[in-house]
């Protein structure tokens, strides 16, 4: 971000409460923590549950920050501060409306693509991906973690330099409108929905809803101009299409497909031809002993063969990430790669030199000699089934054992979803069923129901009792999935069980 005072307070119809000593001095950076102030930043004063961002106005100034947004009065010596550093003082309608109003005026400063993407289950993994293949070729600024909320969204554009190649942000919601309401400052010039699942189910009621929340993204890419990803062995693939009105306004269609049935819908033999749409899939999928996938990577529809046919590529590619559904994610950011140009065995070599994230199927080497696979950064119904099925895929000389805690914003599905995570508990081969949470004794029921030996589930509460548990059962050679949404706080049984 490069904007000067006066264009933020006009951005944001603020007005100066201290003016600045260098009116055209540019402001480089935007933060909210007052602990993560660097010179020549904007410090935005927001309203917490537990925090007042004014109360550390001062601190951010003694950091080095070029101007403070508020919306509250600061006290004298605050101001007098300011003025001491040379800092300007904005006082704002509403300092986290300000943050995308200036993201919004940024907007218009890059040259390069846009690139946002949602999903149920997998943006964040996806999101890495993408920015993976496109940084093999061009500069790309994409969304750290998983900041993909009305604050984390603003700040991957203000990160982004005007001559930055491509940008690319992940988009969460919690609700119709509040995707809709991203795109209007985002302006994505391309869109990319990883699938339709079940979170967020507590607040949109239905997969129809959740769908059409998702379809906001493709509503907002330009006409005649835009590119839309969907993912074509997803059963809402269809509704996104048709919400979008992707044909009628001229959007051009790219599919990515990592299912088993991929090559039937777009592989040449069955489907070839110049009128066929952009695709990427998979084939010869297999996991290693880590889980792992190898795979063959196909396209086709992104170039024309010497004889004016649409040429069909393959590349081998191998993950470094474990577990089948990421095969798919795979496919979705070679699709982004493959559209801007880059070439599919640069895709693919730079899908195998990605790495996960911490908290997502990372896997740790306790010193007691077995394996913590991490997995309690979140969790939903999708990603849970996905988990279970690449942990119980881990070749490991000793026994599989599953830390399983609550799911959230599942609402009144919340008991129902935990039954069938249950259901599908028993029929894998574990060999310890720890369930931590209320919600998750139903899933220890249903697994009981479903034929699992009451002998290998244990039921409880308190974290402490889950690595006491532990302590007594693991032994060297064991994996162990610990899995949850993240409010459960089972990272603690991670590092209790790693240290």
């Amino acid at each position: 971000m490069r904007l000067n005072a006066k264009q933020i307070a006009a951005c944001t119809g603020g007005s100066f409460v201290v003016e600045p000593l260098d009116a055209r001095a540019l402001a480089t950076g935007l933060t909210w923590d007052s602990r993560e102030v660097k010179s020549g930043d904007v410090y935005v004063a927001l309203l917490g549950e537990r925090v007042d961002g004014h109360d550390f106005v001062a601190a951010a100034l003694r950091g080095g920050a070029a101007s403070a947004l508020v919306m509250q009065p600061l006290d004298e010596a605050t101001l007098l501060l300011a003025r001491e550093m040379g800092a300007a003082v904005i006082e704002v309608p509403d300092t986290a409306h300000a943050v995308a109003d200036i993201a919004r005026e940024w907007r218009g400063h890059l040259k390069g693509r846009v690139i946002a993407l949602t999903g149920s289950t997998g943006k964040t993994t996806t999101k890495n991906l993408v920015r993976d293949v496109l940084a093999s070729t061009f500069s790309v600024v994409a969304t750290a973690g998983n900041q993909n909320n009305e604050l984390g969204v603003p700040k991957t554009l203000l990160t982004a330099e005007p001559e930055t190649e491509a940008v690319v942000v992940e988009m969460g919601m919690r609700g119709l409108g509040q995707i809709a309401d991203l795109c209007d400052y985002v302006r994505p010039d391309w869109g990319l929905v990883v699938n339709v699942g079940e979170s967020h189910i507590e607040l949109l009621g239905s997969r129809e809803n959740i769908a059409r929340a998702k379809a906001e993204l493709l509503c907002a890419l330009p006409e005649g101009c835009g590119q839309a990803f969907i993912n074509a062995d997803d059963d809402f693939a269809d509704v996104l299409c048709e919400q979008a009105h992707l044909d009628a306004r001229r959007v051009q269609t790219v599919f990515f497909d990592g299912s088993a049935q991929a090559s039937a819908r777009f592989g040449s033999s069955q489907h070839g031809g110049a009128g066929m749409r952009p695709a990427v899939w998979a084939e010869q999928v297999a996991l290693d002993e880590q889980g792992c996938a190898c795979f063959e990577l196909h396209t086709t529809g992104f170039g024309a063969a010497a004889d004016g046919s649409v040429g069909e590529e393959v590349a081998p590619c191998k993950l470094n990430l474990r577990g089948l559904h990421n095969v798919s994610n795979a496919c979705a950011a070679a699709a982004v790669g493959r559209a801007c140009g880059i070439p599919l065995a640069t895709c693919a070599e730079a899908l195998a030199g990605a790495l996960p994230e911490a908290g997502r199927q990372e896997v740790l080497h306790a010193r007691g000699g077995f394996t913590v696979v991490h997995d309690a950064y979140n969790a939903n119904p999708d990603s849970m089934r996905a988990s279970l099925a690449t942990f119980c895929a881990l070749d490991v000389p000793g026994r599989h054992i599953a830390v399983l805690g609550d799911m959230g914003e599942l609402g009144d599905y919340a008991v129902a979803c935990h039954e069938g995570i249950g259901q599908v508990a028993a029929s894998l081969p574990l060999d310890r069923l720890i369930c931590v949470g209320e919600l998750s004794m139903h899933l220890a029921d249903a697994a009981e129901r479903a034929g699992m030996d009451p002998a290998r589930i244990v039921r409880t509460q308190a974290i402490s009792e889950v690595l006491g548990d532990l302590d007594t059962f693991v032994e060297s050679g064991d994996a162990v999935l610990v899995k949850a949404s993240h409010f459960m706080g089972l990272e603690r049984v991670v590092e209790g069980l790693v240290n």
